[in-house]
């Protein structure tokens, strides 16, 4: 009976070790920011794995690569490819997916050994063994609470991942819109700037002349050199347009550089927009909409788990005593008895958390509402400001055509001429300013409901890592 302990020793080290073997082993995997920044700055539309991402998740298969030139929807996918603001978004729903193996797991027993010796007597033993299991048993469905509230928390974050990559859309339509038009009124203003100075180099020979006071000639003066500063202010917006293009997908500026953009895929807009039809498409299709209801639903279950939780665990305590030569077996059941408090305070706190949840879920709602008015109202009127623009313009174009029949009949100078030109140019500038804030106010639209108007529905490579393995087709 002496080595009845130290026999008990080894065999609670052997289970020990064989449950040992089993466990999870630590992997050091330190952060590198020079090679995260070499990485950045070697990313390239002409990649092959972006390739591979953009034939999985398009209809067609691409015919050329390097692409000849890119336009609206190709940028996109290559900003869901390289975007840093999706991979945290996926990083966090891998976090929460997690949390739904912790929430399912049971506790784990115990087993616990006091071991005691009597000196006063050797015969028959003098030892005194008791080795204890402790068995928790969950009650009242808690462990079912656990699972469905961590479910619902990993649905908010698989919705997260469609919110942020709708910004990422959004921003970069933003940017080719901005590029656009200063690409645009860089065109535009080239032409102003020729046209101005021919006209400023006719008013100069007829002020020369004693035909014009010398205030006219200033006056063209002073408006030649607003234009230039407003050439050197397009240059710098240009600029400025395609690094935040670059920006918003995701990849350096030198990225951009030699690639053909094109803004084909921005040219289809809706002449006109449902503004009931809208909020319910707002309504089934906004991430953060649907990710307010998961939340909801996850402070439910929240709620039901502290309510669950009033009711003691149960716990199973089979023993055996080796009491100085006698096997003694036991079999005992402990409850926490609910006397002091029966979990009123954090019942109380879930319940309030959900009522929260619900006001937020509200208060969403009226907000989404809200936006889409104010976008389908701006928008509206974008839209007939842009066609006043686009009549003003083609009134000026026959305005010029006439003053070049009347030129070439020698009716006008070519003074009046250029003057003509340059108010024809003048319309083009209004006409630019016009498409560009109505492309704006659709951005803001299709924000407002989160689901595109004119370009398919879904968004596809979003919940995914595409980088790095080999690209394959995501659902959202």
């Amino acid at each position: 009976m002496f080595k009845l302990v130290p026999a008990l020793a080894k065999a609670l080290c052997l289970c020990v070790l064989v449950l040992g073997a089993g466990c999870t082993r630590f992997h050091p995997q330190p952060l590198a920011p020079e090679a995260a920044a070499a990485d950045f700055q070697n990313r390239s539309l002409a990649d092959p794995g972006l390739r591979g991402f953009i034939d999985t998740n398009l209809s067609s298969t691409l015919s050329a690569w390097p692409l000849p030139a890119w336009g609206f929807t190709n940028l996109t996918l290559a900003a869901f490819y390289y975007h840093p603001d999706l991979d945290v978004a996926r990083a966090k729903w891998a976090v929460a997916t997690a949390g739904k193996k912790t929430a399912g797991e049971r506790p784990n027993p115990s087993l616990s050994v006091s071991p005691a010796y009597n000196s006063t007597t050797r015969i028959p033993s003098p030892w005194l063994v008791t080795p204890t299991l402790d068995i928790p048993l969950e009650t009242a469905g808690k462990r079912g609470y656990r699972l469905a509230q961590a479910s619902q928390l990993s649905e908010v974050a698989r919705l997260n991942i469609m919110s942020v990559a709708w910004q990422v859309r959004s921003r970069v339509r933003r940017s080719l819109v901005e590029l656009f038009s200063a690409r645009e009124t860089l065109a535009l203003l080239q032409a102003q700037r020729a046209l101005q100075a021919e006209n400023l180099r006719l008013l100069e020979q007829q002020q020369q002349a004693g035909a014009i006071p010398a205030f006219e000639v200033t006056q063209a003066r002073i408006g030649a050199d607003t234009t230039q500063l407003a050439f050197r202010d397009a240059e710098r917006q240009n600029g400025e347009a395609l690094a935040k293009l670059a920006d918003a997908i995701g990849v350096p500026s030198r990225a951009l550089n030699g690639v053909e953009l094109s803004v084909a895929g921005l040219e289809g807009v809706a002449t006109e927009v449902s503004t009931g039809i809208a909020r319910r498409q707002a309504l089934l299709n906004r991430a953060d909409i649907l990710g307010a209801l998961a939340e909801y639903a996850a402070s439910e279950s929240a709620l039901q788990l502290e309510i669950a939780k009033q009711y003691p665990d149960i716990h199973l305590n089979p023993g055996y005593e080796f009491d100085q030569g006698d096997n003694k077996w036991s079999l005992g059941l402990s409850v926490t008895l609910p006397v002091l408090n029966q979990n009123q305070g954090p019942i109380a706190e879930a319940a309030a958390k959900r009522t929260a949840a619900a006001a937020n879920f509200n208060a969403l709602q009226a907000r989404v509402s809200g936006e889409i008015d104010r976008a389908a109202a701006g928008y509206r009127g974008m839209l007939a400001r842009q066609q006043e623009a686009e009549a003003m313009l083609a009134h000026a174009r026959q305005q010029e055509k006439a003053g070049r029949d009347s030129f070439e009949a020698g009716a006008i100078s070519r003074s009046e001429l250029a003057a003509q030109r340059l108010q024809l140019n003048a319309s083009e500038l209004a006409r630019l300013e016009a498409v560009v804030k109505t492309q704006q106010a659709f951005s803001d639209l299709e924000d407002a409901l989160q689901s595109p108007l004119v370009l398919p529905e879904t968004i596809p490579g979003t919940t995914a890592n595409p980088r790095p393995g080999q690209p394959r087709e995501i659902k959202p």
